[in-house]
């Protein structure tokens, strides 16, 4: 029996994964070793990250919402005019292969670029503002 192989195509040429770390993020822009590359968690480290994604062309950057360590990225990407993709962990685990940041954060770019990533949902500042102050007077009575 012959064994048939399914070709995803590609519908975003322009995405980036990102694989978000506590003390370093790995970004691909690509499938080859050559379009990975490794940035610090530090204000200018993110800041040079959005750079070297709009260097490639990149317009969408998928990520997962690891912690709290997507935060500073978030607003970094979304300040310099990408659209972000944060996605739940469990969507982007890829089961059968050894796991590396170098494999996860092209994994991660793979999955936006074929549209089969669904992003989380983040309220606006107004309805944060008015979930924060329920959250407060739920725990105050």
């Amino acid at each position: 029996m012959k064994k048939d192989q399914i070709a995803l195509k590609v519908i975003n040429h322009h995405a980036a994964g990102i694989d978000v770390g506590s003390r370093e993020h790995f970004v691909a822009v690509g499938q080859g070793l050559e379009d990975v590359k490794s940035f610090g968690v530090y204000a200018e480290d993110l800041s040079s990250l959005a750079q070297w994604l709009i260097e490639n062309k990149v317009t969408t950057v998928a990520m997962e919402s690891t912690g709290a360590y997507w935060q500073n990225l978030f607003v970094e990407l979304i300040n310099n005019g990408l659209e972000v993709v944060l996605t739940n962990g469990k969507f982007t685990k890829n089961i059968n292969r050894k796991k590396t940041d170098v494999l996860d954060c092209q994994w991660i770019q793979k999955m936006p670029s074929i549209g089969l990533l669904p992003s989380s949902f983040l309220p606006d500042h107004t309805t944060e503002k008015l979930r924060t102050l329920c959250r407060h007077r739920t725990n105050m009575i």
